[in-house]
């Protein structure tokens, strides 16, 4: 927690002295390729059994370029403090660990081919696009990106565009190799092979993914002892994966996306399985936004999923309201209806880029 602060001091002693700073550009260092940003976010959640409290994302971002080079480092404290009251009681938990959300480095041969080498999010779909909060349309994210596939992949990434009248693309991802951070991604794996393509012209772009993956369900501790891996996600934060043995999934994700000065309408449909069988037949939400101006956002999300693993299906609607005063900063509030009335929640959350 010192190195935080310790940073984050540095960071707005830094702001405090650059007076061409706007916020969420980050700070150019001295002279140096070299910009330092950083967010965060805060949540509450109540339901009718509980509330939560929760300093979420504390994060740091290094990121610059030079020729044909370009990088970015994110380090995070990902659940810092969480509160949950229930029954009279109340529960705190501190979690101190320091994860690595991002580490890599890019070359861009021109402006049809680059490459990637590191720890990055999987290009997957539209919304896995979007790792920080304050950039999201919602609080909550959909249950197609947490339960479908890795969203973050180590290893190699390369991808080839094609402008023209419309936009055409192709990437592909590559991992053999344990993940830099395997504590920080809702899977962990040491398999990951992807392959990406996307078709945009005007105000239309579709997406399909296909790929495969090997689950780990556990992890080996710093001291040598091995611990259960814990899969934390908006739809079922108590689930803990209890065997010990790899998996192999195989996934396939159809998105679509509209989007003018006034209107997005977004949809995803993911589908998971394994050697054995089906393991999530289908994960899907279809999402409209209406700017009603620049800085007040409604919007209207419909999700349906099932799980066979969790043997658990759901049907549930979001109704959200996003306040960006400035467009680094969100305030955000939503409620959820699911088909269990004891599901129904309401969230609310604050989150700044710097």
């Amino acid at each position: 927690m010192k190195k935080v602060i310790i940073l984050f001091g540095v960071l707005i002693s830094l702001l405090r002295a650059d007076n061409s700073y706007e916020l969420g550009d980050g700070v150019q260092v001295a002279s140096l390729p070299f910009y330092l940003g950083g967010y965060i976010s805060t949540e509450y959640r109540h339901t009718k059994v509980q509330d939560r409290y929760k300093i979420g994302d504390i994060a740091l971002l290094g990121y610059g370029s030079s020729n044909n080079f370009s990088y970015l480092t994110e380090i995070e404290y990902k659940n810092l403090y969480t509160e949950k009251q229930e029954n009279d009681t109340s529960l705190v938990n501190n979690d101190t660990n320091l994860y690595i959300e991002r580490l890599y480095v890019d070359y861009t041969f021109n402006e049809n081919y680059m490459a990637r080498v590191g720890k990055y999010i999987s290009p997957i779909g539209f919304w896995n696009l979007l790792p920080i909060n304050v950039l999201r349309d919602t609080t909550s994210d959909p249950i197609s990106t947490n339960i479908i596939f890795p969203e973050s992949t180590t290893g190699l990434y390369a991808s080839y565009t094609k402008f023209s009248q419309t936009e055409f693309k192709v990437d592909v991802m590559l991992q053999n190799n344990e993940d830099i951070d395997g504590k920080y991604n809702n899977y962990r794996t040491n398999r990951h092979y992807g392959l990406g393509i996307s078709y945009a012209k005007s105000q239309y772009t579709f997406k399909l993914n296909v790929g495969y993956f090997n689950k780990l369900h556990s992890y080996i501790d710093d001291d040598g002892t091995e611990n259960e891996y814990e899969e934390e996600s908006d739809y079922d934060d108590e689930y803990i994966e209890k065997s010990n043995t790899v998996q192999d999934l195989y996934y396939i994700l159809l998105s679509a996306k509209y989007e003018n000065e006034k209107y997005q309408f977004l949809s995803e449909i993911g589908h998971q399985e394994s050697t054995n069988g089906l393991t999530t037949p289908y994960a899907a939400y279809v999402q409209g936004l209406y700017r009603m101006t620049p800085q007040h956002m409604a919007i209207l999300r419909l999700e349906s999923y099932e799980d066979k693993v969790k043997n658990k299906q759901d049907n549930f609607a979001i109704f959200g309201y996003t306040y960006r005063p400035l467009y680094p900063i969100a305030f955000k509030a939503e409620y959820q209806f699911h088909k269990r009335p004891i599901d129904n929640k309401l969230q609310l959350s604050f989150s700044v880029l710097f």
